[in-house]
């Protein structure tokens, strides 16, 4: 019966086996599902609708073949559609019947669309291209754009695997020029988890072993069943039955004493078992016992090897299929334990009803950060000014053709410091969807402490344009920013003329310029902290050695000085802080200018390397007039606090040095 309960055991260990792995060979599915987009009119460029992206659960992976390079890029819809706004391209989105729709867009009527209505919509570029699509002839390559959020690139074919989110489409082409590629193809993952493949497989392992230890037991069994055998006395010579009544009285007694007695001695094998047939092998048969024992042992030996050998087939059918088992993926498991972890508390920010996106992701700023940077870098390696000119604009790219020009005549003069980006601990973006946007960046150095920390402003102007850097300067070691929007979350732009601000961004420039001037005696000195004020009197010392210079040498009868502070050109960059006051960037101009008191006398630069770098000549009949910039950031608190203004940043920068004609 145990061989029976083996069998029984070993075919349904072998179900089991082959159903377990049946589940991850015959019986699973495909691992994606694909769909592709048919592009019947090309253009240069293709928009793949967030709603063609999402039309599956599960992460996206693109693949796009065409001839040379390939381009990809995602970023908000609205974005997408601003950047396409001048240009033609096919639009692609699921339609009411869940198909895929190809929409080719026109630029015209697309222009025509955003006027009629929404007025305040993104205006066109100034040079409108024309009707018959110039603009895609032209051609504007996507590659670089500040605008997307993440982009890709290969050649010949480019594969890419994404999540977008709600919002965020999708842009394909090659340069701008050329046509864009109309093989694409989005696929999906599917659930190719087989739970119960390594349950079956683990079973049908434990039941193979129930088999093999019922087969050894049967085994077992079967040869103690058998025992070992002796071989008994020989057989007895055939007789003749004897009449013993026929027999005299005396012979028939004999013969039945004689019987008694036979019958006794033949009792003791039957009551001593063993003892008697020992003592029947130890007699004349013992010779012939010895050999038929040792008979039995050698059948035993004879025996053994199948068994081993069934043995052996069976360890590795068991080794086999443990190693399945324990080989599955988890996919192959079910899992317990998983469930949604609880959030931890945060804090509650609460957005307000109409709020607009933020300008950048966070990614997004760094990464551009790190482009401008890195553009910036290689810029004033060549100090080539139309270079950094694409990442800078304002006060900041005034003071860098000042600083090539030294540079140029001055070879000795060091070059600027690279932005750090190695750690971005402040990002403030506007949160609008129009142009121009605005994003306020805090980056410092992990590697090197000699390199202070940066804040700046950058602006992009339009959909097409990059961001450029308008302030920049360095952070006060003293200074503390004031707290400030989640990235995700954005801020807003202050107006100038604001009056929720203890002062308004457009007279602060002023008025700190009337508390150089005048230092205690200005109005307005008590509205500044101490670091402001350390800078007021730093620039008050500057001047008097001027001064003093001009008197040292002897100049003091024969020439005069004269100094003035004044806003910039540029207009301030307020952006709010979440204690209802402002981070205000603005720039002044110091001049300071030195005339001759008689016609006899002239201007001699002396020592000033500079002054005669930028002029070309060594002295001034007429004077000469030195221009300083000064970036500055301040935190201005809002209308009714106690706080002073805050100076957070400073930078100054040699502008110009003019000789007077």
């Amino acid at each position: 019966m145990r061989f029976v309960w083996a069998v029984v055991a070993f075919v349904l260990a072998a179900g089991l086996i082959a159903a377990g792995i049946a589940q991850r060979t015959v019986f699973m599915g495909p691992s994606t599902q694909e769909t592709s987009v048919a592009v019947e009119e090309p253009a240069p460029y293709v928009l793949l609708d967030g709603d063609v992206l999402r039309e599956h659960p599960g992460a996206q992976t693109l693949l796009v073949r065409g001839d040379g390079d390939i381009f990809a890029a995602y970023g908000r819809t609205a974005d997408m559609e601003a950047w396409l706004a001048d240009t033609s391209y096919n639009h692609v989105s699921v339609g009411k019947d869940g198909e895929l729709d190809v929409e080719l867009v026109d630029p015209a009527a697309a222009g025509d669309d955003e006027s009629t209505d929404d007025p305040e919509a993104t205006p066109a570029p100034e040079e409108t291209p024309a009707e018959d699509g110039a603009a895609a002839e032209a051609g504007r390559s996507p590659v670089g754009s500040d605008l997307w959020l993440d982009s890709f690139t290969d050649t010949d074919a480019l594969i890419a695997d994404m999540q977008l989110p709600e919002g965020v489409s999708l842009l394909i082409a090659h340069d701008g020029t050329a046509d864009a590629p109309d093989d694409i193809v989005v696929s999906w993952p599917l659930d190719t988890s087989t739970p119960l493949a390594g349950p079956l497989m683990a079973a049908g392992a434990a039941v193979l072993l129930v088999g093999l230890v019922l087969y050894v037991l049967g085994i077992r069994h079967q040869r103690r069943g058998r025992g070992p055998r002796r071989k008994g006395p020989g057989p007895l010579p055939a007789t003749e039955p004897i009449d013993v009544a026929q027999l005299p009285p005396s012979e028939r007694k004999a013969i039945e004493e004689s019987s008694t007695t036979v019958n006794d001695e033949d009792s003791t094998p039957a009551d001593h078992g063993v003892d008697a047939e020992n003592a029947q092998g130890e007699g004349a048969s013992g010779t012939a016992t010895e050999g038929d024992t040792a008979g039995d042992r050698r059948s035993e030996m004879r025996a053994t090897p199948p068994t081993r050998r069934r043995r052996m087939i069976a360890i590795p059918a068991l080794a086999l299929t443990a190693l399945l088992a324990t080989g599955c993926s988890a996919d192959s498991w079910p899992q317990f334990g998983e469930g949604t972890p609880s959030p931890s508390p945060s804090a509650t920010v609460i957005a307000p009803e109409n709020q607009k996106p933020p300008a950048v992701t966070e990614a997004q700023a760094k990464r551009i950060l790190q482009e401008v940077s890195a553009t910036l870098s290689d810029a004033d390696a060549a100090m080539d000014i139309d270079l950094a000119g694409t990442r800078l604009d304002g006060p900041a790219l005034t003071a860098r053709k000042t600083e090539y020009a030294l540079r140029t005549a001055l070879p000795d003069t060091a070059a600027p410091a690279a932005i750090p980006t190695d750690d971005v601990e402040v990002m403030l973006p506007e949160a609008t969807d129009r142009w121009p946007r605005t994003v306020l960046l805090l980056s410092k150095s992990d590697g090197d402490d000699t390199v202070p920390p940066v804040v700046l402003t950058m602006t992009q102007q339009d959909p097409w344009s990059q961001y450029k850097v308008n302030n920049m300067a360095e952070m006060s070691a003293d200074a503390v920013f004031p707290e400030v929007a989640a990235p995700w979350l954005g801020t807003s732009l202050v107006p100038d003329d604001s009056a929720f601000l203890s002062l308004p961004p457009g007279e602060l420039a002023a008025t700190f310029s009337d508390v150089v001037d005048a230092g205690e005696q200005s109005a307005s000195y008590g509205l500044f902290d101490e670091i402001s004020q350390n800078l007021a009197k730093s620039i008050r010392d500057s001047r008097q050695a001027v001064v003093q210079n001009l008197a040292d040498n002897g100049a003091a009868a024969t020439s005069q000085t004269a100094f003035d502070i004044a806003p910039a050109d540029s207009a301030p960059v307020s952006m709010t802080t979440l204690g209802s006051g402002a981070i205000v960037a603005v720039s002044l101009v110091d001049t300071e200018t030195v005339t001759p008191t008689s016609a006899d006398a002239v201007i001699r630069f002396g020592d000033n390397a500079q002054a005669k770098a930028l002029t070309g000549v060594t002295e001034s009949a007429k004077g000469v007039t030195t221009k300083y910039e000064f970036q500055l950031f301040f935190s201005v608190p809002a209308q009714g606090s106690t706080e002073q203004i805050r100076l957070l940043a400073v930078r100054q920068d040699l502008l110009s040095v003019e000789v007077i004609k």
